[in-house]
């Protein structure tokens, strides 16, 4: 697993960097530095599609269970999976770690994670599914879009199969050794000691499908919030398009990143798929580097502050530990 990750990020690497080498670095800084400060204004906005995901996640918690405290688990979670060289899948590991010291019984956070990563990806094919549909009625018939919607129609049965599996395969129980195998003992942070209880809450969730629905909903309109950032950051490179366009530009490239979960950051991938799907809507492919480039200043600028207050919480937990063993 380490080996594939490690893999997949020297080849996201790569792409990202034939690019910008191909395209040329001045023609893609100078919407940048066109733009100039104004920029800026996506970090704080971003806080609003972070808000809708994080009221859809309460739904299946304790009614107890604190927002803001939600909105920074949420804020570390996007960071360690948008920013280290991990999987995404690192920062649902830590977000069960961080459930659990604020007070939430562990199989009950971890259930509520399992379980909202399961709707995220059942929320993020409806997105994929208005992106393909505003890019056949803005751009008109493409091979591209002919295979987007062949594509959707392939995965729809396997998303129904994951909602399934999760609900009824016993799949944590069944899968211990090899998600142990996979991911050391770091797997004991989502399963626990005791996989059934796992199960338990999650069928426990399941029994309320409309908390299931409000969930989906909650996330699918933050995914649709975000295109507000598309949008906007096109507009001040001098290049605006519609929201049909830069709702396709969205969810098209989310859903490619979330494809290619295992290529770390979504280096390569995100450029890649701005860089075709722009063609179809004239942007040039400065402009779709330069949009992607805009992207990662924000989730550097977004995320940094939250990942550097959870490595030091990770530190003093690790100091008041040792101290507290050599006394012993």
């Amino acid at each position: 697993m380490r080996f594939a990750i490690r893999s997949a990020f020297i080849l996201g690497l790569a792409l990202l960097t034939y690019l910008i080498v191909r395209q040329g670095a001045a023609s893609i800084i100078t919407p940048l530095l066109g733009a100039g400060a104004v920029l800026l204004w996506i970090v704080p906005l971003h806080t609003l599609p972070i808000v809708l995901d994080v009221l859809g996640w309460r739904l299946l918690l304790p009614p107890q269970t604190r927002l803001s405290t939600l909105l920074w688990i949420a804020a570390v979670r996007e960071a360690f999976n948008r920013l280290l060289p991990v999987a995404n899948i690192g920062g649902e590991i830590v977000g069960v770690r961080l459930l659990a010291q604020s007070g939430t019984p562990a199989p009950v956070g971890a259930a509520s994670i399992v379980v909202e990563v399961v709707l995220t990806v059942a929320a993020q094919y409806m997105f994929a599914v208005l992106g393909v549909l505003c890019l056949v009625t803005a751009a008109g018939p493409t091979r591209l879009g002919s295979e987007l919607v062949l594509a959707l129609l392939v995965s729809l049965p396997l998303i129904a199969i994951l909602i399934t599996v999760v609900r009824f395969g016993a799949v944590f129980a069944r899968l211990a050794r090899l998600g142990e195998w996979m991911l050391g003992r770091r797997f004991r942070t989502v399963a626990g000691d005791n996989p059934a209880a796992l199960e338990a809450a999650i069928a426990r969730l399941y029994a309320h499908p409309w908390r299931l629905g409000a969930t989906a909903l909650w996330q699918l309109s933050g995914l649709i919030a975000g295109t507000v950032e598309t949008w906007l950051v096109l507009r001040w490179f001098g290049r605006p398009v519609g929201v049909p366009a830069a709702l396709a530009l969205e969810s098209l490239s989310q859903a490619a990143r979330s494809f290619l979960f295992l290529v770390p950051a979504g280096l390569g991938v995100q450029e890649a798929s701005l860089v075709g799907v722009g063609q179809l809507f004239g942007i040039g492919n400065d402009v779709a580097i330069a949009l992607s480039l805009a992207k990662r200043m924000r989730e550097i600028l977004f995320g940094s502050p939250a990942l550097l207050r959870w490595y030091w919480m990770e530190g003093r937990t690790h100091w008041h530990s040792g101290r507290a063993r050599r006394q012993a």
